[in-house]
């Protein structure tokens, strides 16, 4: 660890995906800008949520955060060593402490390969337990780690359920030993029965391993459980972020302010006194986000200043930041 506290940061991340036309000749016609320049640090131990709507940019920001897409521009720093700048030797070292739980416990397993083969490979991969037995006995740990009998070892992934399939998607980010994991969604894809079972168990092991996550979402109660801070995304850009607390309770962006409007209160006296915001209108596309604040077309308070100028990300409040023109 380095002398900065921050075990990631980011710095004006861009990601653009170039849209081609033609066949034999293609040509660029346009631009996805999926991530337009978002800024954050993570603290060691700690765990920052990133939330919005679908098409937002929340999974391409953890993607590019890892080195999965490589970066249009910025600079992300992981354990005091540049991403971007990192080749060889220096980039494995980096990938080795930071992983990522994906979304669809169903597609990101080989239907081919056993448990043990899938767990194993980061082990393989960073040449990290030679021996073949030792290996096995890795395999064996992680899957008692994360609730799994280790005499599964020899199965294959279509013998288990979604939980156990995300419970496997756990240990094999896990295999490597990393300080930091991007967690994708992880829970959206399965039975709400199990939702709280694969949270109770990130938690725990962050509490036991010292794990840093990066918890990508849009259930803002299940955000609320288990994040220390919580950035909001709206078409490429985070617009607020603030400790959950703060956040939940005192909103300031009005794009917050309607997502959390939509969250379901256990109280019926109390959810039907609230006033709920109804958003019109649709998401802008990112191929021509719409000038000024990219908000302002779907925004009720919006005046004639959001339409043109981009607002500035400025500090509100301790550890409160926000990209509004209207808030003081």
């Amino acid at each position: 660890m380095t002398d900065s506290q921050f075990l990631v940061e980011v710095r004006n991340l861009v990601k653009h995906f170039p849209v081609l036309r033609g066949i034999l000749i293609q040509r660029q016609v346009g631009t996805v800008r999926a991530v337009d320049g978002i800024s954050f640090s993570i603290t060691n131990g700690e765990t920052l949520g990133l939330v919005g709507e679908s098409g937002c940019g929340k999974t391409t920001a953890g993607r590019t955060l890892l080195g999965l897409y490589p970066a249009t521009d910025g600079q992300i720093m992981i354990d005091g060593q540049d991403l971007r700048k990192a080749r060889g030797a220096k980039m494995m070292a980096i990938r080795r402490k930071a992983q990522i739980i994906f979304q669809d416990p169903y597609a990101s397993l080989n239907p081919r390969w056993t448990i043990s083969a899938i767990i194993s490979e980061p082990l393989r991969v960073h040449h990290l337990l030679s021996n073949p037995q030792e290996r096995t006995d890795r395999v064996r740990e992680l899957l008692r780690l994360v609730g799994l009998s280790p005499s599964h070892l020899n199965r294959f992934p279509h013998e288990f359920s979604g939980g156990q399939r995300q419970r496997i998607g756990v240990a094999r980010a896990l295999a490597s030993d990393p300080k930091f994991i991007v967690c994708d969604e992880p829970i959206s894809a399965l039975d709400v029965s199990i939702q709280a079972q694969v949270v109770n168990l990130l938690e725990d092991l962050q509490d036991r391993l010292g794990l840093t996550y990066l918890f990508i979402a849009h259930d803002l109660s299940m955000v609320r459980h288990i994040c220390d801070r919580v950035a909001v995304m709206y078409l490429g850009v985070i617009v607020e972020l603030a400790d959950r607390d703060e956040l939940y309770d005192h909103p300031l962006h009005p794009y917050t302010t309607a997502l959390l409007s939509a969250v379901p209160i256990p109280d019926p006296k109390k959810d039907r006194e609230r006033r709920r915001i109804i958003l019109v209108g649709d998401v802008p596309s990112p191929l021509n986000p719409p000038p000024g604040c990219r908000f302002h077309p779907r925004c009720p308070i919006a005046i004639e200043r959001c339409h043109q100028d981009i607002p500035e990300w400025r500090k509100v409040a301790m550890g409160h930041w926000v990209a509004c023109h209207l808030v003081r």
